[in-house]
């Protein structure tokens, strides 16, 4: 017992110390973890066990895809099949060519230097998310190239794992009991999977009918289990749940010989329109986060501190050599798909390293002695030297990204996929009533925004919204301007209110416009352009005051109810009229017949409001 609960302890004290630290000095959280790990493997005996735990820590990259996949809809998903296969494929194409080219001329055989061009093509998912996720890059432009490259080499991991073998050649290796690498016509027991047996069409189709049969629980049977948990109302069960989905279809993926972190994601996908969503977001996170810190931990921890002081010069200049090539390639690649300035360094910098997939291929790759001990562990050096590195390569983003400029990054719009009969754009304080009210009615509504922060708010919230600049006539088109009955134009900026107005009018001209408004001239300038409605973002609210003020100086509720009702019906009147004699880009003072009837409209209402008093106050015959 005593054993058992030193290391963890030792874990959690080493994490709490470093990765605050590391925080507050600007770090960020990943590179805490990797320095308290570098700490626990200088201690004696202790490096050995952590160094065994990587395999279970691993499983925090797991929940954290499945917890990416429920940000993702099966739309979105698919409207990033292009960067997929054309963006992923090439740069594990061309980064694969730029390391065999290297390592070629090192003097490796052809066959080892394709496999060591493989394994290092691979980049680190868990840390990259992990530090866009912190740096809230994940929505960028570069950061959805980003994760379209992640993702298409977890899918490429299980070819990989096929393709090794070819590359032998000495043939099939196994460990003999000594620890020395004896080769054998046998593979690895370790390697078999469920279907091992069977051809390779057989283990496609038990594979696809694996995969169809994850979709079909996500999709039929979510409800029904839910609905038999709640039953037990018991919190501690949604855990359970959420925990079995993950770990039940990352074991079935290890089964068939996948990789259970492409299976956790699949699973996010499809639960990803369920309104259980939050909840197995919530349940899985804390999991996701410590198991993720567990294996930043463990690898710093593999740092094997012999043989990196024995050649130090030579292991590190081979890390930074990897990174550069990689991300050369990541640069010209990603200029070639219209990355620019930020977004580009971004892409580039953040996948130059090496993955944690590198250790499961290279384990394998001398199992099948297409590496010797030496190379394999001078590669897995090498890896881990390159991990270490990138939360500095993300530091020398933000350097860059300063010296670009201050103005924010270009976020990508998303892609719609709802339509209904009102669309508002605008999420502000003023848009989100307006949803509310719609929504909570039955009424569905499409949400746009250019705000990131105000658009993962509402997502927080359970809402649908859409990032984008509604001004933009093609996002428009995509959100159903053609075919919604009212648009509301709730957008902070006057000039970007009216430019949408006057495009919506134009494509719409029986299309119901409700406007918000900053002051009277921006009321003017929306009524000129084509509004319907035209609401004051202070009138209604100080309306209310008004009334509220009148109650508590003398007037009983309906005399001030409709005091409030005079003077509202009298300001829309007079707006309309006011309207007619506006000068656009002239101030009021400068136009007599505006002031000279906004004065008389006053004398009028002020009459008004006095009739109606005397009309209340009069004795009933």
């Amino acid at each position: 017992m005593e054993s058992v609960l030193f290391l963890p302890t030792l874990y959690l004290l080493a994490a709490v110390i470093a990765v605050p630290l590391a925080a507050r000095l600007g770090l960020g959280s990943v590179l805490g973890y990797l320095s308290a790990g570098m700490l626990i493997g200088l201690i004696p005996g202790i490096g050995e066990e952590t160094r065994a735990l990587q395999h279970f820590a691993e499983f925090g990259v797991v929940m954290m895809l499945f917890i990416v996949g429920l940000e993702l809809a099966p739309g979105v998903l698919w409207g990033m099949r292009h960067r997929l296969i054309g963006l992923g494929g090439l740069q594990i194409a061309l980064s694969c060519l730029a390391l065999f080219i290297g390592a070629s001329l090192l003097g490796y055989a052809w066959q080892t230097s394709l496999a060591i061009g493989l394994v290092l093509s691979l980049s680190s998912t868990a840390i990259v998310l992990q530090t866009l996720t912190e740096k809230g890059l994940m929505k960028t432009t570069g950061g959805r190239s980003v994760f379209s490259v992640l993702l298409t080499q977890d899918i490429a991991v299980v070819p990989l794992l096929a393709l090794i073998p070819l590359l032998s050649i000495a043939g099939p290796i196994a460990l003999s009991p000594d620890g020395s690498i004896t080769t054998t016509a046998q593979d690895a027991a370790h390697n078999a999977t469920l279907f091992e047996h069977l051809p390779a069409w057989g283990v496609a189709l038990a594979t696809l009918a694996t995969i169809a049969l994850i979709i079909a629980v996500g999709v039929f049977l979510t409800k029904p289990i839910f609905r038999f948990i709640h039953a037990a109302h018991l919190r501690e069960m949604y855990t359970a749940l959420a925990l079995l989905i993950v770990i039940g279809i990352s074991y079935l993926m290890t089964l068939l010989g996948l990789s259970p972190a492409l299976g956790a994601f699949l699973a996010g996908v499809v639960l990803a329109n369920s309104e259980f969503r939050h909840e197995l977001e919530s349940d899985i996170e804390p999991f996701k986060g410590l198991l993720l810190g567990l294996f930043f931990i463990t690898v710093g921890a593999s740092i094997d501190f012999v043989s990196l002081t024995a050649e130090p010069a030579r292991l590190i200049a081979l890390a930074f050599a990897v990174i550069a090539l990689k991300g050369l390639v990541l640069f010209v690649l990603g200029f070639g798909f219209g990355l620019r300035h930020r977004e580009l360094w971004l892409f580039a910098l953040s996948l130059a390293q090496a993955g944690e997939f590198g250790f499961v291929l290279i384990s394998f790759a001398s199992q099948q002695s297409v590496f010797g001990p030496t190379l394999s562990s001078d590669l897995l050096l090498i890896i881990t030297l390159s991990m270490l590195l990138t939360p500095v390569l993300f530091l020398g983003y933000d350097f860059i990204s300063k010296q670009l400029g201050k103005a924010k990054p270009h976020h990508a719009d998303d892609t719609i996929d709802r339509k209904g009969p009102v669309i508002i754009a605008g999420i502000g304080r003023f848009g989100q009533i307006v949803n509310r009210l719609v929504e909570s009615s039955g009424f569905k509504t499409v949400v746009l925004d250019h705000s990131l922060e105000r658009i993962q708010l509402m997502r927080s919230f359970g809402y649908r919204a859409f990032l984008g600049d509604p001004t933009r006539p093609e996002l428009l088109r995509a959100a159903g301007l053609r075919d919604a009955q009212v648009l509301v134009v709730a957008l902070d900026s006057p000039e970007a209110a009216l430019r949408l107005v006057r495009h919506a009018r134009k494509v719409r001209p029986d299309l119901h416009i409700i406007a918000r408004a900053r002051d009277r001239s921006h009321v003017f300038a929306l009524y000129e352009a084509g509004a319907s409605d035209i609401v004051r973002e202070m009138f209604d609210s100080s309306l209310r005051a008004g009334r509220y003020v009148l109650e508590n100086v003398g007037l009983s509720e309906f005399e001030a109810a409709a005091a409030e009702q005079a003077f509202y019906a009298h300001d829309r009147m007079a707006l309309r009229e006011l309207a007619e004699i506006w000068q656009p880009g002239k101030a009021a003072s400068e136009n007599p017949a505006y002031m000279a009837r906004v004065r008389e409209l006053e004398k009028e209402l002020e009459l008004s409001l006095q009739a109606l008093a005397e009309q209340k106050s009069a004795p009933k015959s």
